[in-house]
């Protein structure tokens, strides 16, 4: 017997759960969390209010008048209604560590990349920065070929 009302299996990020204008702005709230480099601590707030997402939802429409007359967010009703759903702040957690564990593969790549063309430069480019070479790093580096899943296997492509 379980002390949990409900399921207790995490949901699926990718399975149509909620509606496909909520999912969008789920991902899209999900994609600038990890460009600002804000993952963790979002990650942290989102764990601890939890349990809190509907009141969170009611505190949001009734400051809706306030904030549609400074701001003109046309996604705002969208997450509001996304909050009201228990599993949406699963959801976009999840999105979160997915989005975050690929730019952190990315930074990883770049990182080696990095360190192997600055093993071709002379000493004073490496150790004092002077005259260092303009780079640019190329397009497999950025985005690989193969799938950027951050457990590092490579998927088959799949047959048309």
């Amino acid at each position: 017997m379980s002390f949990f009302k409900g399921n207790v299996d995490l949901p699926d990020p990718d399975n149509n759960i909620l509606p496909e204008q909520e999912n969008a702005v789920l991902d899209k709230l999900a994609r600038k969390t990890v460009e600002k480099g804000m993952a963790v601590p979002a990650i942290l707030f989102l764990e601890s209010v939890k349990p809190l997402n509907f009141i969170g939802s009611q505190v949001m429409v009734f400051f809706e008048p306030v904030v549609q007359t400074i701001f003109n967010f046309k996604d705002y009703d969208t997450f509001r209604s996304a909050l009201e759903k228990r599993e949406s702040i699963e959801i976009l957690l999840l999105k979160i560590e997915k989005h975050d564990a690929v730019a952190l593969s990315r930074q990883k790549r770049i990182k080696k990349f990095l360190k192997k063309e600055k093993k071709n430069w002379k000493w004073y480019q490496r150790y004092l920065g002077v005259f260092t070479p303009k780079l640019k790093i190329p397009d497999d580096v950025l985005n690989p070929p193969e799938s950027d899943d951050p457990s590092g296997q490579v998927k088959p492509p799949s047959q048309v």
